[in-house]
Order: structure tokens, then C-alpha cells, then sequence
């Protein structure tokens, strides 16, 4: 996953392939999968599933609400394209969630993905966070000529967050290989 286009599309065929939802209710998991921080509007999320509709990865039916309302309520469903689609991106072996944007979006789908693929992505994120935290150490190891010490701080700040990811990620890789 590239942009946050596919990261939203893995995501929305994850919770459909989980159930049925209509679009505030997709909104709601979706933020719980993102996190607080990373803002979801509606005028993101339904550009997104019309081409998910296009691309028939989904479909969308009205249903009643119910009670003495008569309007209908739009749910969407995963179709078996989208099935699919979903499984491919789960047992993918490309750069699949290492980034720091994606990377909690696949840790949200790790159930329905193989201990291999698993494996792979938390070793290629586990890569991808020491490459980051050597080049933190060699800048602050140059002395850090022509930073103020806020921005140095910030530097130290996020080396001591990569290594502590890098110790969860160690963790959690001896667990999968237990199993």
C-alpha cells in the first residue's frame, strides 16, 4: 500500500468483509483503526467507495431504517471481487503496511493474514525503523551543527520512539515464530 487511497481501500474491504456496514458506521471503525489523530472526513471516505463500487469490490443496498422512519439507509457489502481483492492484499509480499502511515492498517488485519505474511511485514517494518534510527544516531552524532536544540530534541524524541518500536517489533517476531 502506496497512498492512503489503498490504505482506506484495504481497510473499508476488511470491516465489509467482516460485515455489512452503512457509511457513518464505516467512518467509526475506520477512525478506530487510524487513530484519533488522522482525520476522516465523509468527502474522503464516499469518493472512495463509489470506486470501490465501480471497481465492483463492493455494492450498495437500501435498506428500510426502520420504525416510523420511511427512508432507506445505504449499506454496503463486500462482493466476492472484493473478497478476493482483500485476500490478495492480506498474503501480498510487496511493501505492504512498513510505512508509517499504513503500517497500523495492516496491523488491524494480522488475524486473516498468514503467520508468513505477518512475519514479513513486522521484519520489513523492524528494516525500515533501524534504517531510520541510524540515520538519527549519525546526525546526532555529527554534533548536530546548525540545529537549535528544540529541533535536536525532536531528533532524540524520535530515535528513543524508534527503538522502542524496534523492541515491540522484536517481541512480537518471536511470537510469530513460536507459532
Amino acid at each position: 500500500m502506496r497512498s492512503r487511497s489503498e490504505s482506506l481501500e484495504f481497510a473499508l474491504l476488511g470491516l465489509l468483509k467482516e460485515s455489512s456496514l452503512h457509511g457513518y458506521e464505516l467512518r467509526k471503525r475506520l477512525t478506530a483503526i487510524f487513530g484519533p489523530f488522522r482525520a476522516l472526513s465523509f468527502s474522503v471516505l464516499y469518493p472512495q467507495l463509489k470506486r470501490m463500487l465501480d471497481a465492483g469490490l463492493i455494492i450498495q443496498l437500501e435498506v428500510p431504517k426502520g420504525g416510523k422512519s420511511k427512508r432507506v439507509r445505504i449499506v454496503y457489502s463486500i462482493t466476492q471481487k472484493g473478497i478476493s481483492k482483500f485476500d490478495e492484499l492480506t498474503q501480498g509480499a510487496g511493501e505492504l503496511g512498513l510505512d508509517d502511515d499504513n503500517f497500523e492498517v495492516s496491523v488491524a488485519f494480522f488475524g486473516p493474514t498468514s503467520t508468513r505474511n505477518r512475519l514479513r511485514i513486522l521484519e520489513g517494518r523492524q528494516r525500515r525503523l533501524k534504517e531510520k534510527a541510524e540515520i538519527l544516531k549519525a546526525d546526532l552524532d555529527k554534533s548536530a551543527v546548525g540545529l537549535d536544540k528544540y529541533l535536536l530534541e525532536w531528533r532524540r524524541h524520535s530515535l528513543e520512539t524508534a527503538e522502542r518500536e524496534i523492541a515491540w517489533l522484536d517481541q512480537m517476531i518471536r511470537s510469530e515464530r513460536k507459532n
